[in-house]
């Protein structure tokens, strides 16, 4: 192997988690600049801490291109063992969850309108009754991947398929026409609609929607539902928005369809490990009630 200066026995075995994640994602990423992003950190931090690593252990890791850092023969060898370093650390912080109490932070991960006007309005009572309990909701369309704790709990309109995730269904969220009392006088042949762009032309509402329209004109299309929210309240067309957000909206009424109006399943998804943490456990429960007291609004 290609080595640096020799390391006495104590300085070689001093390794630091924070250093082999560095190493890991600049492995994965291919480039400083793609590394530092996933980190939230500056490029050159991570060019110091692998560079760190690698005078610890006396073996170049890295190659050091114009463009790119590319793993050296030595680098592709330990990939390995740092990934399941990664995993043992990761299952390391879920366990300490276990052996919580009721006190500390609970992060849920949930699609973006639904965290902001279902969720959080309806906190109150929660706090109350966990006020040792922090919650952290992030909004974000994408997966969370449970397994690296980007989230403790994630509420998904698609059962999880990754092995070892628990998921329980929880409710239905109901899709419906709305627009403003405009629209509604118009002549159906005179409709707009609003929907959403490309990247979301296979979720089951816009499918619907465009079955809907029938080739009749998009006025706005958006990848995001607060978007079309706002597009339909602002009189651009007719949405297929939630009923948990239309229901509620003065603004808007509903119109009829004679195309059966879709439904989605909300997942409630964990680890099992995860799951044995109390906190955890009691906002599961609570998040499960919450869209079971509400299955009259939601579809």
């Amino acid at each position: 192997m290609q080595k640096f200066a020799d390391k006495s026995p104590d300085e070689s075995e001093s390794l630091r988690w924070d250093d082999v994640r560095y190493f890991l994602e600049l492995a994965r990423q291919g480039s400083l600049s793609a590394a530092a992003r996933v980190l939230g950190v500056e490029h050159s931090t991570v060019a110091r801490r692998v560079a760190a690593l690698e005078g610890r252990i006396g073996i170049r890791l890295f190659d050091r291109l114009p463009k790119s850092w590319s793993l050296t023969r030595e680098g592709e060898e330990l990939l390995e063992h740092a990934a399941r370093i990664e995993e043992e650390a990761f299952a390391f912080s879920r366990a300490t969850l276990g052996v919580a109490a009721l006190r500390g932070t609970v992060r849920l991960s949930a699609p973006p309108a639904f965290s902001s006007h279902f969720i959080v309005p309806r906190l109150g009572a929660l706090r109350r009754r966990w006020p040792g309990i922090m919650l952290e909701v992030i909004g974000e369309a994408r997966e969370a991947n449970l397994f690296r704790r980007e989230a403790d709990l994630a509420l998904r309109l698609e059962r999880p398929r990754a092995p070892g995730v628990a998921a329980r269904l929880v409710g239905k969220m109901g899709y419906g026409l709305y627009a403003t009392r405009d629209w509604i006088k118009r002549p159906p042949d005179a409709w707009e609609f609003i929907g959403y762009d490309d990247n979301l032309r296979h979720t089951p509402q816009q499918q619907w929607l465009e079955k809907v329209a029938a080739g009749r004109v998009f006025a706005l299309r958006a990848n995001d539902l607060a978007a079309l929210h706002q597009g339909c309240r602002a009189g651009l067309g007719i949405a297929a928005l939630p009923h948990f957000l239309a229901r509620t909206d003065a603004t808007l009424l509903a119109l009829e369809s004679d195309i059966p109006a879709p439904s989605r399943n909300l997942w409630l998804a964990l680890l099992p490990d995860v799951r044995r943490s109390p906190r955890v456990k009691a906002i599961a429960e609570e998040l499960a009630a919450l869209v079971q007291e509400n299955a009259a609004l939601l579809d």
